[in-house]
């Protein structure tokens, strides 16, 4: 993975964990959802304008990444309804890189090498290590089961999107009609759900709603084209690093507390990512 590519990477995962915080505001999870993709689609109109129509054998890969985005923010939010953000986020994101890198070297037959796989391994590890704590009989086995279908969903719509880019020719049209189109889709879905009237509140957060979609698109517009630039399997495991910036973020700013495991689990997470990127 060049620098370039892996620090964009980075930056991704950074945002990425920003835009997922404001899920956290008082809204029901998937309003928020409907609310941050709704602000994507705004965002991403002008682009689409530019770019201009897809090649007609796109439209099958776009409608299939809108499919396995439905269902990943159907389960990461209704997660979010039963567990808290440090267990629901870490757990989500650090299962996805397993699944992904499997799919990459399976499916795709991309070269990942013994290192790459190993820094990957190493990665997750540490991610899953900031979830993990005694939860006693208080564990809630439906909200890690909806965690890991979240994963398994991540996991799929990244391979469906590095191969639909591809194929493309440009990730920059792919994904501003991904974009473009994924927020309709998510607003009827939830419009169905809730009802116009149950969406009403909305409109009190639209200033963060408008910062999540910023967010929340530059995000996943570079892992798309990252994914065109490297292996699908190495850059959907550098940006599950997010984990650790959703940590630094729950630390300084919700000013929860720095626990021993989450030290060790950062240097996992950075010496998975040393291993990613020095092989």
């Amino acid at each position: 993975m060049e620098p370039s590519v892996f620090m964009a990477v980075i930056a991704a995962a950074a945002m990425h964990a920003g835009w997922n915080a404001i899920l956290k505001i008082r809204l029901d999870p998937f309003i928020a959802v409907t609310l941050v993709t709704g602000a994507c689609s705004v965002i991403a109109l002008p682009a689409a304008i530019w770019y201009g129509l897809p090649p007609p054998h796109i439209w099958a890969w776009i409608g299939g990444s809108i499919s396995v985005h439905l269902v990943y923010y159907l389960t990461l939010t209704g997660a979010y309804r039963r567990a808290d953000m440090g267990f629901v986020y870490p757990v989500a994101r650090g299962s996805s890189p397993l699944i992904t890198t499997l799919f990459s070297l399976l499916l795709l037959g991309e070269p990942i090498d013994a290192q790459g796989v190993l820094g990957v391994m190493v990665l997750a590890a540490g991610v899953l290590a900031i979830a993990w704590r005694p939860r006693g009989n208080g564990f809630d086995g439906r909200a890690l089961a909806l965690a890991l279908g979240c994963a398994a969903s991540i996991a799929v719509y990244s391979v469906i999107d590095g191969l639909g880019a591809r194929s493309a020719g440009s990730p920059h049209l792919y994904s501003a009609w991904l974009f473009l189109l994924e927020g309709p889709v998510v607003f009827a879905v939830a419009l169905l759900r809730f009802g116009a009237r149950g969406l009403r509140p909305m409109l009190g957060f639209l200033g963060p709603g408008a910062a999540g979609g910023a967010m929340s698109l530059s995000a996943y517009w570079i892992t798309i084209w990252a994914m065109t630039k490297a292996p699908i399997g190495l850059v959907a495991a550098v940006r599950e690093s997010s984990v650790l910036f959703a940590t630094i973020i729950a630390v300084v700013v919700l000013r929860e507390p720095l626990r021993p495991q989450r030290l060790f689990a950062a240097v996992l997470i950075v010496a998975g990512l040393a291993l990613i990127k020095l092989h």
